[in-house]
């Protein structure tokens, strides 16, 4: 199984999302956007490609779309996907901050992933078995100016989990190592 992940994309108008996005989901068995899409336009030719589940955004926090949720949990097989917008980012706190957020946001299960955005900087870490991926952002990465950013997967099977992160490029995209 591969997942599609996508945050903060930003996008107030239909078309604005760059096509290389579309061309590398092409295929996946979902998608997950961890908030901040600001046009259900967006959620509607993304669903084209795969079903799509969203995290609410800070800046989504005016819209009624009932495809934004204030937090999302799903399971991919034997896999619990926790996500949401808003959480700390791993290299930068502690990891019992870390796990202690990731028990009051998510009292009622024990997740194996948690994907979140909100910081437009693309990071896979593992906290005390706990893996949390950001995928950046496709349009405005590290919060910069409109330009081609970051996305990434979840590939799921028999053997575990395996987080990937691709930049996108002028000529399509491409996997970041690491």
């Amino acid at each position: 199984m591969r997942i599609g992940l996508i945050s903060d994309t930003h996008i107030s108008k239909r078309g604005e999302l760059w096509p290389q996005v579309f061309d590398v989901f092409d295929g996946v068995d979902a998608i997950l956007h961890g908030g901040d899409v600001w046009s259900p336009v967006l959620l509607d030719e993304l669903e084209e490609l795969a079903p799509v589940r969203v995290a609410r955004g800070n800046g989504d926090l005016g819209q009624q779309d009932p495809r934004l949720e204030d937090r999302c949990v799903m399971s991919f097989d034997s896999v619990t996907v926790a996500m949401l917008h808003d959480f700390p980012t791993p290299a930068h706190r502690p990891p019992e901050l870390i796990l202690s957020r990731a028990r009051q946001r998510f009292p009622d299960t024990s997740p194996d992933v948690i994907v979140y955005g909100h910081t437009h900087i693309e990071a896979v870490d593992w906290v005390d078995g706990l893996l949390c991926v950001n995928p950046g952002s496709p349009t405005l990465p590290h919060n910069r100016s409109l330009r081609l950013g970051t996305v990434g997967f979840l590939n799921i099977d028999a053997g575990g989990v395996r987080p990937e992160l691709w930049q996108l490029t002028e000529t399509g995209a491409e996997p970041i190592p690491g």
